[in-house]
């Protein structure tokens, strides 16, 4: 995959429940955006309030957010799942063990110095992401060089 003309597509698994998350995951996308296709959700799928509040009965809406964020996960490449807060988002560690099942490569990206464990990530996370990033730069240099050389 070190082939130059390679552009992996990204999936950007992150919490997405109120502005500041929304606003941290278009940082992410616009920070990574040179070197790789990102899907981010927020903006890219379907979310659950709009569908509702245009009249889609709630089970129908889940089931079309589910359906279509599978999808885009089978298109991707790559899988980065936001690890901050106290605990895992709930979605952001189903779409990380579903990557991971289908053979994505799956990443993590962790800011916040808060683990859910007294040894650090919970195993299942920590093992299931080929690396964890604490920053950006660091991210964005490790896909140049596996994916792009653009470095």
């Amino acid at each position: 995959m070190n082939n130059l003309s390679f552009r992996p597509k990204l999936y950007l698994a992150a919490p997405l429940f109120n502005e500041a998350e929304k606003e941290s995951n278009r940082n992410i996308r616009d920070s990574l955006i040179d070197c790789c296709d990102v899907f981010l959700p927020q903006e890219d799928g379907l979310l659950l309030d709009e569908l509702v509040s245009l009249g889609t009965p709630l089970k129908v809406a889940e089931k079309s957010i589910y359906e279509a964020d599978i999808s885009a996960m089978k298109n991707a490449d790559i899988l980065l799942a936001v690890l901050d807060g106290a605990c895992i988002d709930d979605g952001v560690a189903f779409e990380l063990g579903y990557a991971k099942a289908i053979n994505k490569v799956c990443l993590g990206f962790q800011t916040d110095v808060r683990r859910q464990a007294p040894t650090g990530n919970n195993p299942m996370i920590e093992c299931s992401c080929e690396e964890i990033f604490s920053d950006l730069g660091s991210l964005k240099k490790w896909l140049q060089q596996k994916y792009n050389k653009l470095s």
